[in-house]
């Protein structure tokens, strides 16, 4: 696995939209403060020609245009790390566009992003077998105050820290709209996980992997799904899933686990951390969010953590995907220790 430089003092953060750009508002205001934010922590700045673009169907530019800011921004000397502009809808159809064994060759840089960003997350690390981080676009970097996790996904980007934990309140509604952009985060409910089977304290180690559920399954089967041969590399590894759902119902989501467990997906899995899906609470025809998964997974019989601090509904744990991991959970507080092997 090849794991990136982290940022330097004085270093370049390299911005890209292969998803949604930062066209409107409220995303647009929170951009701007969150690269003011940057230059006043001493950092530099490069902006990629898509950042402020509102012009493709579900992302920011053309697939072809969309592909070439990112290849190029990842090649470039000029930029240390990348982080993304936004998630969105339609990334995937960026794929065909980005050369991934020219990227292999070039030099790993650190991508930040998480929703529809898992299709560069997840590929780089399946495809490129190098580490990516599953967090917060560059949009909530520009929210006042910035909050604990914001600094956490940061320090982690910075390496200023190789571990990761659950944060005391979560978002159910969010304040943020185009009259008030920088609002941060509405924590209103208390953080609460559930482990099954059911357990005081659990713990386990393997390979980080996974992403936004809605994208994973939109790979499963494409050209670009390389996952069987990563699992093979890394068997002796074993492998945690991270995954959590936007757009899923509780339907859905049983049924795209489903198609990952019998595609082999989950045969060396050793734990899964499953986030809030943006769907919380809901339930169809006796289907709800815990059910939807321990039902499909549970016969693997391996810890299952469910509710935590990943993805939709921040705030959320920044994951490294691809890299070791050690999760230790209990007393309703779960940690994550990175390893860099």
């Amino acid at each position: 696995m090849r794991y990136p430089k982290f940022l330097e003092d004085g270093g370049t953060i390299g911005f890209v939209a292969p998803s949604f750009g930062c066209n409107i508002e409220p995303y647009r205001s929170c951009f701007d403060n969150a690269l003011k934010r940057f230059k006043e922590r001493g950092y530099n700045t490069l902006l990629g020609p898509n950042c402020y673009k509102g012009e493709g169907v579900g992302i920011s530019n053309t697939p072809e245009k969309c592909g070439a800011e990112l290849v190029e921004m990842y090649k470039s000397p000029d930029s240390d790390v990348i982080i993304s502009c936004g998630g969105g809808e339609l990334m995937c159809e960026v794929l065909p566009f980005i050369e991934w064994e020219s990227l292999k060759q070039a030099e790993p840089k650190w991508y930040l992003g998480y929703s529809d960003n898992t299709n560069f997350t997840y590929l780089s690390t399946i495809l490129m077998d190098t580490a990516a981080i599953y967090g917060p676009c560059a949009p909530s970097f520009g929210t006042e105050p910035l909050g604990e996790s914001l600094e956490d996904a940061f320090s982690l980007l910075t390496g200023r820290i190789s571990s990761v934990h659950n944060y005391e309140k979560w978002e159910k509604e969010s304040l943020k709209d185009e009259e008030h952009p920088l609002v941060p985060y509405n924590l209103t409910e208390p953080f609460a996980m559930k482990i099954f089977p059911e357990k005081e304290r659990v713990s386990f180690e393997g390979r980080l992997i996974g992403g936004c559920v809605d994208c994973l399954v939109n790979l499963l089967g494409t050209r670009f799904d390389k996952t069987a041969d990563f699992l093979e590399k890394y068997k002796e590894d074993g492998f945690i899933w991270f995954l959590e759902c936007c757009d899923l119902n509780p339907m859905s989501m049983r049924r795209a686990f489903f198609q990952m467990k019998e595609a082999g997906w989950f045969k060396y899995a050793k734990g899964f951390l499953i986030g809030r899906p943006l769907h919380f609470g809901e339930e169809m025809m006796g289907v709800d969010q815990y059910n939807a998964v321990t039902a499909i997974i549970g016969e693997l019989g391996v810890p299952i953590i469910m509710d935590l601090d990943i993805g939709h509904l921040p705030p959320q744990m920044p994951l490294i995907s691809g890299a070791m991991a050690e999760v230790t959970a209990g007393d309703n507080a779960v940690q994550i220790d990175y390893k860099y092997i």
